[in-house]
């Protein structure tokens, strides 16, 4: 079985004293998704809820829509998900497209900018969601808290779930950003919980445009980053609805869009 941390043996300087340790690494390995006998993405992730992941792309992709349009789905090797879908969901596959990612960005194999254009982001419905800072504000030390495979290896991204009122709902890692906001969505979307329009979601890190536009396909409202957004995901953002926050850290947060639904002063 694939695990999500691996010790490895160091050497270790304090000052000019060295000396022999053994660390803890996250760890980083490819994922092949399969469209039956098609190869349709290879992304770099952290074993552990592949399954997930799997089913979490196919729908930030827009793909499928509903758990329902997945036939089967399953681990068929270590490092191997195949997916059986419904003939409509089947057609929206171009057999030239493959989706060949990193674990940095999950974008970065597009074809072509129309690739990316293809997958427009939806404009969330009106909603009347408003919700204190001091919620915002207790985020950050509830999502440290939960991140186990965080604290042995200090080198994984987390997204996570919370409710309006501040309850962690659900929490994902992994060592791209992108693939912890999939598993996400794809644990949702098992759940048959999408939209998730009375969740809120907060990412370690930056804001990226794909982690805005992933989050908008899953009909998210409030989306909040420990560090910076940058300018495509708060021009995305502002055209779509979504609040989108940035440096929320030690009681303190930028509001890049929809400050509509932020209670202040």
């Amino acid at each position: 079985m694939n695990l999500p941390a691996v010790p490895v043996p160091i050497g270790k300087v304090e000052g000019q004293i060295s000396s022999r340790a053994d660390d803890l690494l996250a760890v980083e390995e490819p994922l092949e998704i399969r469209l039956g006998q098609q190869s349709l993405s290879i992304t770099m992730r952290t074993p552990g809820n592949d399954v997930e992941l799997a089913a979490g792309f196919l729908f930030s992709e827009g793909i499928v829509r509903d758990i329902s349009h997945i036939r089967k789905i399953e681990n068929i090797a270590q490092n191997v998900v195949v997916v059986e879908l419904d003939e409509a969901s089947a057609a929206l596959v171009q057999p030239r497209r493959n989706f060949l990612m990193t674990s940095a960005c999950g974008v970065c194999g597009k074809a072509s900018l129309e690739d990316l254009e293809a997958n427009a982001c939806p404009v969330l419905p009106a909603d009347n969601i408003q919700i204190e800072p001091d919620v915002l504000h207790g985020l950050p030390d509830r999502l440290r808290e939960a991140q186990n495979v965080f604290d042995r290896t200090g080198g994984l991204h987390a997204a996570a779930l919370f409710s309006l009122n501040g309850q962690l709902e659900l929490l994902r890692e992994d060592i791209g950003r992108h693939n912890a906001l999939d598993k996400l969505i794809g644990a949702a979307l098992a759940g048959d919980r999408l939209p998730l329009d009375k969740s809120l979601l907060l990412v370690s890190g930056r804001a990226s445009f794909e982690l805005v536009q992933k989050a908008l396909m899953a009909g998210i409202p409030i989306m909040a980053a420990v560090g910076a957004p940058s300018s495509l995901a708060v021009g995305t953002a502002l055209r779509s609805g979504m609040t989108l926050i940035g440096f929320l850290r030690n009681c303190r947060f930028n509001i890049y869009s929809g400050s509509r639904r932020i209670l202040t002063n």
